[in-house]
């Protein structure tokens, strides 16, 4: 691989880093809303409209920048429907649902989903919200506004009513699944919406917008990276990441995406199933029938509190309805099943409860398929591991598939190494002839493959064997960012394989072990290799790019981390093995017709 290349090659895997990490950090802090905090409307009568909040529910064609929170209206009344896995926490006004509590717990009788570490509360989904999920968003009469009439409960089920502007019943009931029907997830919940023209007169209604609710960055270190809706067409998946509502950043300055914060993004449908997620958890509507589209919107929350000075920002999704118009005395009906969960794949690929594309979801990017792969390995070993050391066994399911992955491709690592080896051998030659044409890179480049072909040298030896790689370790990088079971997993001093493993602060900066010995390994594996060009640029940007990975990486959480070490401790023993083989002789160059053999030019071992 010639200098040009090999720094083009450099530079472009240095700023895909820089831009990965610092795209969230550099992006402008968005303008505050121009309406003020939403106050919490007045108690009214089952059935009418309440005084509007400060900051009223707005179409998103008069949106402002971002939405803001809402906070219970006096008079809220809570109904809930519960199983082993969740607690739906229904409100009256709107008839919609408040938050989902995730109760599932284990062997010790610990939440698998706490809302702290250690904690002995849930985490509850959507309970910071601009709305309640499947409350009517832009329908002023049906919104979050309206006290609904609970008409009848049980464990499971829970119905409520009320009346439209005196023409129209509106009926919305909420069920949980039979947990003994095996086409159903205790995830999962089912809706129904009902219309009912009580007078003699054909009713139009306009499009239903339904919230799909709030996600929100999980700790102050979730750069909200992951925070999207997403939705299917039936043939292909789409996602709005919050990033695209911001405006700003690098892109926006060279004529890609919008310099300013946008209101909202709309997206045509038909869809057949939308979503809103963070890094660990979704909610995901699938309607009996597509819907008509998709708005997507910011929601400006409070700061954490280790981070006060932290803008934080969330999002939100409605899906929009189109309803038939009412024939006098007739009805309409809107069905769905709404999964509000934990982001498993396992889950969301059985076939037999979600819809064939619905994993999607995960949103693993171009590398999906070796994501999904090696997670489904990832969570094999788990199971297998899991009797053994209870509490490390996703850290241990992290090292074991690590190193399943470095033996299935030992031998093109191998292969690579063996032919860094040989290119290093010829480097002596390759600057000089660098030297000689140094006037003329069209000479340079016709004698530098001379050279190759004389010793019958791949320049590609060395690239090719790791290009083979690069999408399973790609992939697993990717899955590990987003895998909810590994959310206050265990593994040696770090209490939290899905956040940074910080041990310690020194004068507030944060100790992180892992990836300290990520850098280490780096060091060592770059002492071991031998050398691949003998240009002093290029050798000194090789000498630092431990030091560069490390502050890129320094904030990665544990499971990355851990991963980035056990791949590195494995290559150093890989390089140890190699560097101790014995050297192949370079091939032998045949000898020109009618004259003596060419002498083979290998520099001596130092």
């Amino acid at each position: 691989m010639d200098k040009k290349n090999l720094t083009i090659g450099v530079v472009l895997m240095l700023a895909a880093f820089a831009s990965l990490y610092f795209s969230q950090k550099l992006t402008p802090a968005p303008t505050a809303p121009a309406t003020p905090p939403t106050q919490a409307p007045a108690a009214t009568p089952a059935g009418t409209t309440a005084t509007p909040p400060a900051a009223p529910v707005v179409n998103p064609l008069n949106a402002s920048v971002a939405a803001t929170v809402v906070k219970d209206a006096a008079g809220t009344s809570l109904t809930l429907l519960a199983n082993n896995h969740v607690e739906v926490r229904l409100t009256n006004f709107g008839g919609a649902i408040r938050e989902i509590a995730f109760r599932k717990r284990d062997a010790k009788d610990r939440l698998i989903y706490p809302e702290l570490r250690k904690g002995t509360e849930p985490f509850v989904f959507n309970q910071l919200h601009a709305d309640p999920m499947l409350a009517f968003t832009d329908l002023p009469g049906l919104d979050r506004n309206v006290a609904f009439e609970l008409v009848s409960r049980s464990a499971t089920e829970a119905v409520y009513r009320a009346v439209f502007e005196n023409r129209v019943e509106v009926t919305r009931r909420y069920s949980l699944p039979d947990p003994a029907d095996p086409k159903s997830d205790p995830y999962q919940l089912r809706h129904e919406t009902t219309f009912r023209n009580l007078t003699d007169q054909t009713i139009p209604l306009p499009r239903l917008a339904l919230s799909l609710g709030t996600t929100a960055p999980i700790s102050s270190h979730d750069y909200g990276l992951q925070l999207a809706t997403g939705y299917s067409d039936g043939k292909d998946q789409h996602f709005v990441e919050r990033s695209k509502l911001e405006g700003g950043g690098f892109l926006s300055w060279i004529g890609f995406g919008s310099r300013d914060p946008l209101p909202f993004i709309a997206s045509a449908g038909p869809v057949k199933w939308a979503s809103v997620s963070n890094q660990f958890f979704t909610a995901i509507l699938t309607p009996d029938a597509p819907a008509a589209g998709l708005v997507t919107r910011r929601v400006e929350l409070p700061a954490f509190i280790d981070a006060p000075g932290k803008p934080t920002y969330g999002i939100t999704g409605v899906t929009q309805f189109d309803i038939p118009a009412l024939a006098p005395n007739t009805e309409a009906k809107i069905a769905m099943s709404m999964y509000v969960g934990p982001k498993e794949y396992s889950r969301l690929a059985n076939a037999d409860v979600f819809a064939a594309d619905q994993d999607k979801v995960m949103n693993f990017g171009m590398f999906r398929f070796f994501s999904q792969l090696l997670l489904t390995i990832m969570t094999w070993v788990h199971g297998w591991v899991v009797d053994l050391s209870p509490t490390w066994a996703w850290g241990w399911a992290i090292v074991i598939t690590t190193l399943i992955l470095k033996i299935v491709f030992l031998w093109p690592t191998l292969a690579a190494s063996k032919s860094a080896k040989r290119m290093a051998k010829i480097q002596p030659e390759m600057q000089a002839v660098r030297e000689k044409y140094k006037d003329n890179p069209q000479k340079m480049q016709q004698a530098t493959m001379e050279l190759f072909k004389k010793h019958r040298v791949n320049p590609m030896g060395g690239c090719l064997p790791i290009l083979i790689t690069l999408p399973f370790f790609f992939g697993f990088f990717q899955m590990l960012q987003s895998t909810a079971e590994l959310r206050y997993a265990p593994f040696l001093w770090s209490a939290d394989l899905s956040a940074p493993d910080t041990v310690a602060h020194v004068f507030g900066f944060p100790i992180n072990i892992l990836p300290l010995l990520m850098g280490a390994t780096m060091i060592i594996q770059m002492r071991l290799t031998p050398t691949p060009t003998t240009d002093n640029v290029q050798a000194k940007i090789f000498k630092f790019m431990p030091w560069i990975f490390t502050a890129f990486c320094y904030w990665f959480s544990g499971a990355l981390a851990l991963y980035s070490t056990v791949n590195g401790i494995f290559t150093i023993g890989q390089q140890l093995v190699v560097n101790r083989m014995k050297d192949d002789p370079l091939p032998p160059v045949p000898a020109p017709v009618g004259g003596k053999p060419v002498k083979n030019v290998t520099p001596k071992k130092k």
